[in-house]
């Protein structure tokens, strides 16, 4: 670089990002995004990937400074809203892009203390790219274009990528999914996600992607299987209660029009009030960003909506995969496995019958149960305080009892003294005890051999 010539402005902000005071990290923070915002809305203000990646290397150096958990946490939901500044699709792919290529590069100099910070970068950066989806009513081509995006930075084998960030990504993937969509993607859209995952399990060649994508997204949806079922079927009974309503609504409306003007005016104030009722998995309802903005998830009595998923596609999916003569023999005993359980969750019943049990265990601690878990588990501690310590005195006492005439007396003996001999050296029954008075037995003399005579 010519010495005099002013930097750019990529390069002013991430060496202001990456400074010591956290005053001057957020100044830069904020004039990053406004830089972004101004640059996007021109014609001819598009960024290139070195400009890119500088960016985000001032931004990883930015979380690598700031400490304490809840500024942590606040930065990184900051740094992952960035990407809704870009004002078109290639530049928010552009960003996240960017993104993924530089946690690959610096992974390997993350250490143990700082690594959580980034695991939830990770998280919260997948999320915001999801919500731009549901920005776009979740249109099929930008569904494709992201997990084209996401596949190949992270689990191709070019990518090159540590398995720290695989594992980490594949954890998460159908959290944040659950997390960010649920309430509005269909069947048909969910297996359009979750198809990259599928395909990429039936041909790689590295055990660890394979091991996470059945553990972590195929047999995940199994064990949400329960729950699943039961959000479709409040779903429908919540429809048919509300066309009961509407049928009695109408039936009555003749009869009170007249003189009911005032009362409906009334209703419909009453009506524009009241919040919108939580909608469950399956249904198209197509709401704006910011409805969803406040939606606070309450662990203690909701997890939520659950995705819902037609078991029978996805089985067949994975089959015409599997039966590839291309696909390696471990990759197909473990597809066929998984194949084998959705089929059975086709036809109405579960896999195995502990599935469905552990599932509710599992699953359902957040939604109800956790309260009166507690509450039962503090009842019972005194009950089985009570019976430990009748089960120890009766022990003991058995203990005692069969005790020989022997083992009692060294006992009593060792009470009395007040020492007792370690474990490993207690003497046999019936021997004779070794005191000041106790005459020690001779040792028997080695007779020499004849030879030696």
């Amino acid at each position: 670089m010519v010495p005099g010539l002013p930097l750019p402005p990529e390069v002013q902000l991430a060496q202001r990002l990456a400074g010591n005071e956290q005053v001057m990290r957020d100044r830069a923070l904020r004039k990053l995004r406004k830089y972004i915002m101004t640059r996007s809305q021109r014609a001819t203000g598009a960024f290139n990937t070195e400009e890119m990646l500088k960016i985000w290397k001032g931004l990883f150096y930015c979380l690598w400074m700031q400490d304490k958990p809840l500024l942590q946490e606040e930065l990184g939901r900051t740094i992952s809203q960035l990407v809704h500044a870009f004002q078109t699709t290639e530049a928010q792919h552009l960003f996240l892009r960017a993104f993924w290529q530089t946690m690959i590069r610096e992974w390997v100099g993350i250490d143990l203390l700082r690594l959580d910070k980034f695991y939830l970068l990770m998280r919260l950066v997948l999320r915001e790219s999801l919500m731009t989806l549901r920005t776009r009513r979740w249109e099929q081509r930008k569904i494709e274009q992201l997990l084209e995006l996401l596949t190949t930075e992270v689990l191709h084998p070019d990518s090159q990528a540590p398995n720290g960030v695989k594992s980490h990504f594949l954890e998460v993937f159908l959290e944040e999914l659950t997390r960010v969509g649920a309430a509005e993607l269909t069947a048909d859209q969910n297996l359009q996600f979750i198809d990259p995952f599928c395909q990429i399990a039936a041909h790689t060649k590295d055990s660890l992607v394979l091991h996470k994508i059945t553990r972590c997204i195929l047999e995940t949806i199994v064990e949400q299987a329960p729950l699943a079922i039961e959000d479709l079927m409040n779903e429908v009974d919540t429809q048919s209660e509300e066309g009961e309503a509407s049928d009695g609504g109408e039936e009555s409306d003749g009869g009170e029009e007249s003189d009911g003007g005032e009362e409906s005016s009334e209703d419909e104030q009453d009506l524009q009030d009241t919040p919108p009722k939580r909608l469950h998995a399956g249904s198209v309802y197509r709401a704006g960003p910011e409805a969803y903005m406040g939606h606070v998830w309450d662990d203690e009595e909701n997890t939520g909506p659950v995705l819902q998923f037609d078991y029978e596609a996805i089985a067949n999916r994975l089959f015409a995969l599997a039966s590839r003569q291309s696909t390696p023999s471990q990759n197909r005993k473990r597809l066929y496995r998984v194949i084998q359980k959705f089929r059975v969750l086709a036809g109405g019943t579960f896999p195995d019958d502990d599935v469905p049990e552990k599932a509710y265990k599992k699953l359902l601690e957040g939604r109800r149960g956790r309260k009166k878990r507690k509450n039962h588990l503090s009842t019972l501690q005194p009950q089985n305080e009570q019976a430990a310590c009748s089960a120890g005195g009766s022990e003991a006492e058995a203990s005692t009892s069969d005790m020989s005439p022997g083992m009692k007396r060294s006992r009593r003996e060792d009470e009395k003294t007040g020492q007792r001999e370690p474990p490993g050296k207690r003497k046999k029954p019936g021997a004779p005890a070794k005191g000041a008075g106790a005459q020690q037995p001779a040792r028997k003399r080695k007779q020499p051999l004849q030879s030696e005579k």
